[in-house]
C-alpha cells in the first residue's frame, strides 16, 4: 500500500489516513488506488465493523493533485483514467459494507470534499471548512455533484458549484451536509468515542441499514416500503437480531 495512505486496524475500528500533509493530502492516482485497497481490506476483515478517514496534518485533504490533473489534461485517454478511478473511488465507499466516517479537520476542498461526502458520517472540527472550488480554476465539479445533490437541497448545490466559496462546518451542519460539529480542543478524543460506539453496535444490522439507506434513493414510495419489507424479513432472521431481542426480553 502507498505509504501517502496509511491503515491501522484495531478495536473494530479500520483507520485510514491520508498522508501527504506537505501537500495538504492532496489526492494523486496513486494514492486513488491504495485507498480503494484499504477499503476492500477492511472489508474482507470480520473484526472491522467502521471505518474512519481522517487527514494527516493540518487538513483533512485539499482535493487533487492539480499537477497531476494538468498533466492528465493533455491526453483524452489519461484524462479520462483519471476520472474513472475517482468515480470508482466514489462508487466503493457507498457501496463498501461497512459504515465509514470522515472526521474532517482544516480543509476539504474538490475531490477531498468528495471524499468526505461518499463517506455516510461526517463530522468535524469548528473550524473546518468545506468547498467546491473548481470555477475558480475554469473547472467543474463533475464527480463530487452527485454526492453534493443528494447531502443538500439543489440551489445549496448549485450556489456551491457555481460560487467555489468555502462552506464553515457549522454552515454545513446547519444544511445537512455533515452529521457533526465538535470543538477543536476535542475533537480527537470526540471522534474515536463517535467511532468506538459505533463499533459496538451490531454489524449485520449497520450493513443492512447502509445498503438499504443508498438502495431506496429515488425509488418511488413504493418501491422503497417494499425494498423495506424486504430487509425486515432478512433482519429477522439473522442471528444479531434474535440474540438482541433476547437480551432485551430477560432485561424486561
Amino acid at each position: 500500500m502507498n505509504v501517502s495512505i496509511e491503515y491501522v486496524a484495531a478495536d473494530g475500528v479500520a483507520r485510514i489516513t491520508l498522508n501527504r500533509p506537505d501537500k495538504r493530502n492532496a489526492i494523486t492516482g496513486e494514492m486513488m488506488s491504495s485507498l480503494r485497497e484499504a477499503l476492500q481490506r477492511a472489508s474482507h476483515d470480520s473484526a472491522i465493523r467502521i471505518l474512519l478517514i481522517r487527514g494527516a496534518g493540518k487538513d483533512f485533504c485539499a482535493g487533487l493533485d492539480l499537477s497531476e490533473v494538468l498533466k492528465n489534461a493533455e491526453n483524452a485517454d489519461a484524462a479520462f483514467a483519471s476520472a474513472r478511478r475517482l468515480g470508482d473511488l466514489y462508487i466503493a465507499m457507498r457501496r463498501h459494507p461497512k459504515p465509514i466516517i470522515a472526521a474532517v479537520q482544516g480543509r476539504a476542498l474538490g475531490g477531498g470534499a468528495g471524499i468526505a461526502t461518499a463517506s455516510d458520517l461526517i463530522v468535524a472540527t469548528e473550524s473546518a471548512y468545506f468547498g467546491y472550488p473548481e470555477v475558480k480554476l475554469g473547472f467543474i465539479p463533475a464527480i463530487v455533484a452527485t454526492m453534493l445533490r443528494r447531502a443538500v437541497n439543489e440551489r445549496q448545490a448549485m450556489e456551491l458549484a457555481l460560487t467555489g466559496e468555502p462552506l464553515s462546518a457549522p454552515r454545513a451542519h446547519a444544511i445537512g451536509l455533515i452529521n457533526r460539529v465538535i470543538p477543536d480542543a476535542e475533537f480527537e478524543t470526540a471522534v474515536e468515542s463517535y467511532a468506538s460506539a459505533l463499533a459496538e453496535q451490531s454489524a449485520t444490522a449497520m450493513s443492512m441499514s447502509k445498503a438499504l439507506l443508498y438502495e431506496t434513493d429515488g425509488l418511488s414510495f413504493e418501491a422503497s416500503i417494499e425494498a423495506g419489507v424486504q430487509a425486515n424479513v432478512q433482519a429477522r432472521m439473522t442471528d444479531d437480531f434474535k440474540r438482541g431481542v433476547e437480551r432485551f426480553l430477560k432485561k424486561s
